[in-house]
């Protein structure tokens, strides 16, 4: 079925309070009055709704612009989209927030348990514990303490854990020496317990008889037990999980910190079991199609599949393109045991010697898995674009296909340079390629946001032992399967909005206005202009990247830019993708891996209950609960992956203290710099306590750290050569000192203020 095309009409814009409430004045209302308007507006606003509303002339235009962005400074507007807005809910003193990640520095993320506002849930940033609590987790609920810093942002501090302790401690156990001289309680000590949370400080106790056998430095699972006086908490090891110094340990260690699920209930597994292939009734025969799969190396499930061809027609000349998506939702159904467990999962987790997946394998790696020469049963979009990679018109049906040959992006990349001859049909490969030029330039014409983020690669051997860890390469033949299922993902946002469907977004907000404000101080200081709050688009930044990439100060512009984005999110209340400039987005290509990508698909079949596959009544009722469902699922996941990637990397250098290392700072804090490593990718602090004496001062907003009396600056971005002071395996913790620093100038005379 076709989706609207880009000169169709657009949707009626959301309703209005009646123009004539408002005073009439013909000039610019105060800052209460306009703020009463939007809050009072039943839809989002924009400055022409006001302008039309207040009878303002094109002279009034820069006022009301700055008046907006003031409003949105203050927090009593929330952008909404390109050039709208919508007046922003306040939230109580105190109110029960589930944290749901961490942010740059480590410090929790939550968000309300309860939020009926207009739009996304605002976010709270959690103020670290005191000292000898255990750090705050995801999952876990309190009562916070809130206060406004920007709009739909604030600050929590913990009233009160509505749970006691912890549910589990996960951490390295550590023996405690026999010593008949120790006092009585030391003497009852079996050893203690470090917790693998770099935020949590205190150490467990664990008494006598409660090691389950643990071996020195081997990582378990232990449970609280009641305190008994004063002191360090103690703890009971219900579980072992291997030796610190096993590889295979780390992935273990995260996926027990962050209480993944790791284990199908039996129901879930018999329903995957009973699976069997699609029949070609009602399906679309595409087997016939040359559709090939493209993943990685090491990938097992294989649910896209891609194909293009050379087209004319009325529109002119272009490409026919085909993305087959495995068929997931025929064999997960809403209601069954496989349908709640995968959305408890979220989705699959990834770790370098192991994959937690959203379903068992027999789906996963079996019948939803696009084998070459096997049946499967697919969801496909058809898609015609024109030389420019304008997108014409789109078609989505059921199919039944056939893999013509699963490639690796390495093999694609070969044979795409002439080096590896192919067995696909002649011309084949040139034609993907082909096409995939002409959505590159349909991405550029629309200035996305392309923040070149290095990402590492843990190599291991058969043995769990890390061999190397190294940056990942990206081939042309990536950015081709990247583009092609962006296009798909635009397709069925389209669609479900065409047919007036529930449709669970991908939406990236634009950065929130003090964060946009800071970028754009920074920016300009290095030379490059930055349009104001309010106006900002994914392509003026493009724009600031192209320009920074032919200087000399590439990663500072990129670390700033890339500080001050939001996270991006699942919700039914599209307000667009910033960083992609787009105005709808949907996952739909990842059903195996991503709940999100199945409710789309049940979208596209159809509400209700016929046919079976179908998304319900009661789930599109509840979309946004999913969303922040799932939301926090992947929040977790990529946390879990971070510091599992982080652990690796600091047994990696274990044996490297002492070494320098050249690099650039890359996160700047009131306790230090974290400096990213230029060879491997590696962050560590580099603590204040260990730079030239002086009284340092940190400025958020400039991402500065200032000597006062030196005038010395470390600042984002900024290369430094470091020493490797200290690697923690079981946390991922490395501590650096600066070998380069700044000269000092000479100390203070007597009876001046001490450091």
């Amino acid at each position: 079925m076709e989706g609207r095309k880009p000169s169709d009409p657009q949707p009626p814009p959301d309703t209005l309070p009646d123009p004539s409430s408002p005073p009439r004045a013909g000039g610019l209302p105060d800052r209460e009055t306009l703020r009463r308007f939007v809050t009072e507006a039943t839809g989002r606003v924009g400055k022409r709704e006001i302008a039309r509303a207040f009878s303002l002339g094109p002279e009034h235009k820069a006022a009301l612009r700055d008046m907006l962005r003031e409003l949105a400074l203050d927090g009593a507007l929330v952008p909404a989209g390109a050039r709208r807005f919508r007046a922003s809910a306040a939230m109580p003193e105190a109110t029960v927030v589930q944290i749901t990640g961490t942010d740059p520095d480590g410090d929790p993320i939550a968000r309300p348990v309860m939020w009926e506002g207009d739009g996304p849930a605002p976010v709270i940033f959690m103020h670290p514990e005191q000292k000898g609590r255990p750090a705050l987790t995801p999952g876990e609920r309190v009562v916070a303490r809130l206060k406004r810093v920007g709009p739909g942002r604030y600050e929590g501090r913990t009233l009160r854990r509505l749970t006691d302790a912890p549910g589990r401690v996960v951490g390295l156990f550590r023996a405690t020496p026999a010593d008949p001289a120790a006092a009585p309680r030391r003497a009852q000590e079996a050893g203690r317990i470090v917790p693998a949370d770099r935020r949590s400080k205190a150490e467990w106790i664990v008494p006598a008889g409660e090691t389950l056998g643990a071996e020195p430095d081997e990582i378990v699972v232990a449970e609280p037990l009641p305190m008994a006086g004063h002191g360090l908490k103690p703890a009971r090891i219900v579980e072992r999980l291997g030796p610190m110094g096993d590889a295979r340990s780390v992935s273990l260690l995260a996926i027990h910190t962050h209480a993944i699920p790791n284990q199908f209930p039996a129901d879930a597994l018999a329903e995957a079991e009973r699976a069997r292939g699609v029949s070609a009734e009602g399906r679309e025969d595409l087997r016939d199609v040359p559709l090939i799969t493209i993943d990685g190396a090491d990938a097992r499930d294989f649910d896209d599949a891609v194909y293009a061809e050379p087209w004319s027609g009325p529109e002119g000349i272009g490409f026919r393109l085909i993305v087959a998506i495995a068929d997931v939702a025929h064999y997960v159904r809403p209601g069954s045991t496989l349908d709640s467990e995968a959305r408890r999962r979220g989705n699959s987790v990834y770790f370098p010697d192991r994959v937690v997946p959203m379903l068992p394998e027999a789906l996963s790696n079996g019948w939803c898995s696009l084998r070459p020469g096997e049946d499967r049963g697919c969801l496909f979009v058809e898609i015609h674009i024109d030389a420019e990679g304008r997108k014409l018109r789109h078609r989505f049906g059921r199919g039944l296909m056939r893999s013509a040959a699963r490639l690796t992006y390495d093999e694609v990349q070969a044979i795409a340079d002439g080096a590896q001859d192919s067995a696909l049909p002649e011309g084949m490969m040139a034609t993907l390629f082909d096409a995939w030029r002409a959505l590159s330039t349909a991405r550029a014409q629309r200035g996305t946001l392309e923040l070149d983020v290095p990402e590492r690669v843990v190599r291991l051997d058969e043995t769990g032992r890390i061999t190397a860890i190294e940056p990942r390469i990206r081939h042309d033949s990536h950015r081709l399967i990247e583009d092609f299922m962006v296009l798909a993902n635009v397709a069925a946002a389209e669609e479900l909005e065409r047919r007036r469907l529930p449709c669970l977004y991908r939406i990236h907000a634009p950065p929130s206005p003090e964060r946009a404000e800071a970028m754009r101080d920074n920016l300009s200081a290095m030379g490059f202009a930055v349009p104001p709050v309010g106006t900002l688009h994914a392509r003026d930044l493009a724009g600031v990247l192209a320009r920074a990439a032919e200087g000399d100060a590439p990663t500072l512009v990129s670390e700033t830019i890339l500080r001050a984005q939001s996270q991006a999110e699942y919700s039914p209340d599209n307000i667009g993708h910033f960083g992609l400039a787009l105005s709808s987005y949907a996952h739909f290509t990842s059903p195996i891996r991503r709940y999100a990508d199945l409710m789309v698909h049940r979208a596209l079949i159809g509400m209700g209950t016929h046919p079976p596959d179908a998304m319900p009544a009661a789930d599109a009722a509840k979309l946004e609960e999913i969303g922040q469902q799932v939301s926090t699922a992947e929040r977790r996941a990529i946390l879990a992956e971070r510091e599992t990637t982080e652990r690796y990397v600091a047994a990696w250098l274990t044996d490297q203290v002492g070494t320098e290392f050249t690099g650039h700072v890359s996160g700047v804090t009131r306790f230090g710099v974290f400096v990213t490593l230029t060879q491997t990718g590696a962050s560590g602090l580099v603590p204040v306590s260990t730079l030239p004496d002086d009284v340092w001062t940190h400025d958020d907003k400039t991402h500065t750290l200032r000597g006062r009396d030196s005038g010395l600056v470390l600042r984002l971005g900024q290369p430094v050569t470091v020493r490797l002071a200290e690697a923690t395996p079981v946390t991922g913790g490395l501590l650096f000192t600066l070998t380069d620093p700044p000269p000092v100038p000479a100390r203070r005379a007597r009876g001046q203020r001490p450091r």
